[in-house]
């Protein structure tokens, strides 16, 4: 069971990196040291809050209030980068809800399958 949720664990934190990453660069975004950040706080972000999602509780409730402690921890990691307070919290908040609308597809159609069968 361990492997298969480190493997569960690496998709998500791929598929994250990559959506924002992918967000970024359509809001224009171009500095690679903006570009890592992102990386970076995905890293230190995605993977604790699925480890608690799946090994706590992922009631809606948790899941809001972790999602909105993402964004601001995101936001706060971005303004250090970009000093501007504006800027950075717009990234932290779209990039965070495109992924995760994304990700909600994306298990609404695994859902889906599943049950087709």
């Amino acid at each position: 069971m361990a492997i298969e949720f480190a493997v569960i664990l690496l998709i998500a934190l791929v598929l994250t990196i990559l959506i924002e990453l992918g967000v970024l660069l359509l809001m224009g975004e171009r500095q690679r040291r903006i570009l890592w950040a992102s990386v970076v706080i995905n890293v230190l972000t995605n993977v604790p809050l699925n480890c608690f999602l799946f090994y706590f509780t992922a009631d809606d409730m948790t899941v809001i209030v972790g999602e909105i402690l993402v964004v601001v921890a995101e936001a706060l990691w971005y303004y250090a980068f970009l000093r501007k307070w504006k800027r950075a919290l717009i990234y932290s908040v779209l990039c965070n809800a495109i992924s995760f609308l994304a990700g909600l597809l994306m298990l609404l159609l695994f859902v889906t399958f599943l049950h087709s069968y």
